[in-house]
């Protein structure tokens, strides 16, 4: 059965530590199927035009420097109310806010070295699984 879809993306904090496999298990135990994955190393233009959104708030160069630190691993997740559900699944910002159990309360080092990165809406989520994978490159099934 299918759901909807949701962009995530192991940060490189998260990745570097080698908490990828640790992640992907939490998020298929709340039921999400992986549709896409790919680790690669962002590029300062890559992390701009993805962040572009923050753009003008005081964290964006930290933000950028930070998602071009190292690998980090996007991918593209499915399961009814994927967007809601990831968020939730995810946790508050700051670690030190989040609720026991989720993958930031369990894997962020810091507000800003936060684990993961979730898509905020439907919308989004679409705009931002594309800018990381072509549609024939997620599987539909």
């Amino acid at each position: 059965m299918a759901g909807s879809r949701t962009l995530t993306i192991i940060k490189p904090d998260a990745f570097g530590a080698g908490k990828a496999g640790l992640i992907l298990a939490l998020l298929e135990q709340h039921g999400f199927t992986i549709k896409a994955a790919r680790v690669l190393h962002l590029t300062s233009a890559q992390a701009g035009a993805f962040y572009a959104v923050h753009k003008a708030r005081p964290f964006f160069g930290e933000l950028v420097e930070f998602m071009t630190s190292g690998p980090c691993m996007p991918l593209v997740l499915e399961r009814a109310d994927a967007v809601a559900t990831l968020r939730t699944v995810i946790g508050a910002t700051d670690p030190a806010e989040a609720a026991e159990g989720t993958v930031r309360k369990l894997y962020a080092e810091s507000k800003g070295r936060n684990a993961i990165h979730a898509s905020d809406s439907d919308e989004n989520a679409a705009v931002e699984a594309a800018f990381f994978f072509p549609e024939c490159d997620i599987v539909s099934r």
